[in-house]
């Protein structure tokens, strides 16, 4: 996994925000905070429905009347892992490249490594030892602690807090106010791909892949469930 280079020092004339809803919104003011109004920021929709002429003042542009050549980057603005991965397959079949957004904000160690396409909002705290995958979402005020490592597209909301030695799967969802438990070294708390973790649950053991983990202490709600995020990619 690549070692995250500050987004702020990327080259490029126009970042492309894919998703123009509330989670859209705060990203385009995370890449104004990043790049202090260097880069021009587009919205991008991928149905009519959602065209407008603006938000936030912000043009919003049709993904298929766009080019979106090497003079610029994308972010997959959407809090559904599954969403999120659809969009960055779509977006590299057009050759578009994706940007890491890194909020002036966030504390980290240099020992923090953080993959391509992803977004670490304002007051997020990673300490050490930490590896971050491609377009994963850290929403505000998060926290991840030592020597965890947190799969491509996984999405973190707002408050979730993560204690040390935990492995997150790809294509994770956790909740608002969620809690996870620390591990211990050479056995950390597993929880697997594509599973959920609902808003305010406390996770305090390992969780299987798919599966609905709600309440204090976490218990299994459901098997085969999808990511519970936000599908509007407007």
């Amino acid at each position: 996994m690549p070692r995250y280079v500050d987004g702020a020092s990327e080259d490029f004339d126009t970042l492309y925000v894919f998703g123009a809803g509330g989670h859209g919104r705060e990203i385009a003011w995370l890449a104004d905070e990043i790049w202090s109004g260097s880069r021009e920021i587009v919205f991008l929709v991928d149905d009519a429905k959602y065209l407008r002429k603006s938000v936030n003042q912000i043009p919003v542009h049709l993904l298929s009347d766009t080019t979106i050549d090497s003079s610029a980057r994308y972010v997959a603005a959407v809090g559904d892992p599954a969403v999120r991965q659809r969009i960055a397959e779509a977006m590299a079949l057009r050759g578009a490249m994706a940007a890491t957004l890194v909020h002036p904000r966030v504390e980290r160690s240099d020992s923090v490594n953080v993959g391509v396409g992803s977004v670490l909002c304002a007051g997020v705290v990673v300490t050490t030892n930490v590896d971050i995958g491609r377009h994963v979402h850290i929403n505000v005020g998060s926290t991840v602690s030592h020597d965890v490592t947190v799969g491509d597209f996984s999405s973190l909301s707002p408050g979730v807090h993560v204690a040390g030695h935990v492995q997150i799967g790809p294509g994770v969802f956790i909740g608002a106010g969620a809690t996870v438990i620390n591990g211990k070294d050479g056995e950390p708390l597993l929880i697997g791909a594509g599973a959920t973790i609902a808003a305010g649950a406390c996770v305090v053991r390992s969780v299987a892949a798919r599966t609905l983990i709600a309440g204090v202490p976490g218990v299994v709600k459901a098997l085969a469930v999808d990511a519970v995020g936000s599908q509007d990619v407007q």
